[in-house]
């Protein structure tokens, strides 16, 4: 489909629709057409010809329905007062039907990038096979072997402001086309962007709608792939460390030397320049620095006209890390949120029985105490316990096994330590 921007007809099959139709979760909500995925999904042999043909005059043509390029939006309360918007984050329900289209072609674009060599390396949000837990151990990999050397080494934590919701139309789209992507489905995808309208639902009541002048549609399939096509450029001039996932970037090099520091500000004056073409901005207020090793001459950075301020510690994509990687603050943060949980199993469940608390032990406390735990392994053995002592305690809750040593209880629930799990 992508060669050197050729103007290809992009063919869609029945076989290719029925096979997104199948895989339509029921329970997820429709669109503003009121065309639910459960009916979709179990309509999906009758349907299947004419939305395939559909499909295909959409792409080839360049022209998309009214009813793909709408959205309600529904705001789901965070924490905090209730009267501020700031602390609700919204939900955008698209039409469902142009989802299973933006699925085939995200198939088919990424498939496509990947044999042209235009994918970006240093992403790894959005991208099949990487993750959260990859961008930590990647990043950090080479920060780690930078200490271990004796090195100082500065991280510089950088935060777009609202990146989704300004990616601006027009230099995305020429960036597409100089990836050398299919004119049509450029095409398309230019008219897809224009002329979006979102509304506000709440409570069954509706605002008028408003149009969406920039930005990659929240809500959609193709938003994430579109915003990670557009920051494909966006890189270092030296050898330093950069890398992303979705928006958050990280950036990381040795502060030895004057000129090593020299070398990270050049750096960041370049992705600044980069943020000014592509009319995109940071919050300064979020981005950070942090100063790692015992020589650190905590060196003042700038962005643009921002002093960036120091930091101990800084929560990296949902990781708590602290200026000497010790992990203890991950630890200690991990056992509370997971503590607090299980007090409400216990407080909340009255059945005691294996049946009902093994499953929500599972579902609810473990992932907390194993979330990245590859990247943040626990280095000492007080972190270990702490670790332990949660699933101690869970297993202890369940009727008959109060009494029974830890390994018994392990053995008769079907579990294993978090230690031993730790060395899949």
């Amino acid at each position: 489909m992508i060669n050197g921007n050729v103007d290809m007809e992009v063919d869609i099959t029945a076989t290719e629709v029925e096979a997104k139709l199948e895989q339509l979760n029921g329970t997820k909500s429709e669109g503003p057409d009121n065309l639910h995925p459960r009916i979709l999904k179990e309509l999906a042999r009758e349907i299947v010809s004419p939305l395939a043909r559909i499909f295909k005059q959409s792409i080839n043509s360049g022209v998309v329905p009214y009813d793909w390029r709408i959205a309600n939006v529904v705001p789901i309360f965070k924490k905090g007062n209730k009267s501020d918007p700031g602390n609700y984050r919204p939900v955008s329900l698209t039409s469902v039907v142009c989802k299973v289209l933006e699925k085939i072609l995200r198939e088919k674009v990424v498939k496509d990038i990947e044999v042209n060599g235009n994918w970006d390396e240093l992403q790894h949000g959005f991208t099949k096979g990487r993750s959260c837990q990859t961008n930590l151990i990647s990043f950090f990999e080479k920060v780690t072997d930078y200490l271990d050397k004796g090195n100082a080494v500065d991280i510089i934590y950088l935060d777009f402001s609202k990146a989704f919701d300004t990616v601006p139309h027009g230099e995305l789209l020429v960036k597409l086309e100089k990836m050398g992507m299919n004119m049509k489905v450029v095409r398309w995808i230019r008219n897809w962007l224009k002329g979006r309208l979102q509304r506000v639902v709440l409570k069954g009541e509706l605002s008028g709608w408003k149009e969406v002048t920039s930005g990659v549609p929240q809500g959609s399939v193709l938003g994430p792939i579109l915003f990670n096509l557009f920051i494909t450029d966006l890189g270092t001039k030296s050898g330093n460390v950069l890398i992303k996932f979705a928006d958050d970037t990280k950036l990381g090099g040795i502060a030895n030397t004057e000129k090593d520091r020299d070398t990270i500000q050049e750096d960041l004056n370049h992705l600044v320049n980069w943020s000014n073409r592509n009319r995109m901005k940071y919050n300064s207020e979020k981005c950070k620095v942090m100063h790692l090793g015992i020589n650190n001459k905590n060196f003042g950075y700038t962005l643009g006209a921002h002093q960036l301020e120091a930091t101990e510690e800084e929560k990296d994509l949902g990781v708590l890390v602290d200026s000497r990687m010790t992990m203890s603050r991950q630890c200690d943060t991990a056992v509370k949120k997971a503590n607090a949980i299980l007090g409400c199993i216990r407080r909340g469940i009255s059945c005691k029985d294996k049946e009902v608390l093994v499953p929500l032990y599972k579902a609810l406390v473990r992932p907390h105490l194993e979330y990245c735990v590859q990247f943040w392994c626990p280095m000492f053995k007080k972190d270990e316990f702490k670790l332990e002592q949660v699933q101690r305690r869970a297993t202890r809750m369940i009727r008959g096994m109060e009494k029974l040593p830890y390994e018994r209880r392990l053995k008769e629930l079907g579990l294993f330590s978090l230690a031993k799990r730790r060395l899949r």
